[in-house]
């Protein structure tokens, strides 16, 4: 349970922050359209800070609910993350098909934190 609760706030927030970019590309994009390769940089930075956060808020996430040995879910959730969000942030899926993807996520990641790798 503490591992579906972690992967839902955690994806909840790195879409946020993956769609939050998009929209700031895309605002980059819109004010110069002529421009080449207008709004690519900031494509790029909103992919990596949507995506690199996963890893963070999956860890920190876990330790505060004072889980040990989850690194299947960081390393997989975040994985995972890398395809799954970029469907739905990349794509512009609706908002049903967003909430059911998050909710994916979730469940997934509390089936990855079942997995404990051996302590000291």
């Amino acid at each position: 349970m503490k591992g579906a609760v972690a992967s839902a706030v955690a994806a909840i927030l790195c879409y946020l922050i993956w769609s939050g970019g998009r929209e700031w590309a895309s605002g980059v994009r819109d004010a110069q359209p002529d421009a080449f390769l207008a709004g690519s940089v900031e494509s790029v930075l909103a992919l990596i800070a949507g995506v690199a956060c996963m890893p963070v808020l999956l860890w920190a996430g876990m330790r505060a609910l004072r889980e040990r040995g989850t690194h299947l879910l960081v390393v997989a959730g975040t994985c995972v993350w890398f395809f799954l969000g970029g469907h739905v942030v990349e794509d512009a899926v609706d908002g049903a098909a967003t909430a059911l993807y998050l909710a994916l996520f979730a469940v997934l990641g509390g089936a990855l934190a079942l997995v404990r790798t051996p302590g000291r």
